[in-house]
């Protein structure tokens, strides 16, 4: 299982990642990170939560890096996404909000 955690620069995107107990995990963020934070393969940058086409984009960045599950933590995120569940979910991709896990 392959899992991506939203706003990586946020102390509750690390929390959550210490708490799973799961080697693949990813961190993404729409916000600017540093070259060496991505550099690494463990951060990615991902589509901003403005632009008309975010969810297409989302999903497209799922299928791309072969991610299965989707801890939203952004709540700007956390709207876009859980409208588009039903979405995701034809790819076998889950979406759940952060907060629930923490």
């Amino acid at each position: 299982m392959k899992v991506l955690i939203t706003s990586a620069l946020s102390a509750t995107a690390h929390r959550l990642k210490s708490k799973l107990n799961i080697d693949n995990v990813i961190l993404g963020d729409y916000n600017d990170l540093p070259a060496f934070m991505l550099s690494s393969g463990k951060m990615i940058k991902l589509p901003d939560p403005c632009s008309f086409s975010y969810t297409h984009e989302m999903l497209a960045l799922c299928l791309d890096n072969l991610i299965d599950l989707v801890y939203v933590v952004d709540s700007g995120e956390i709207k876009l996404l859980l409208e588009s569940k039903q979405l995701f979910a034809e790819y076998n991709i889950d979406i759940k909000v952060a907060d629930d896990e923490i």
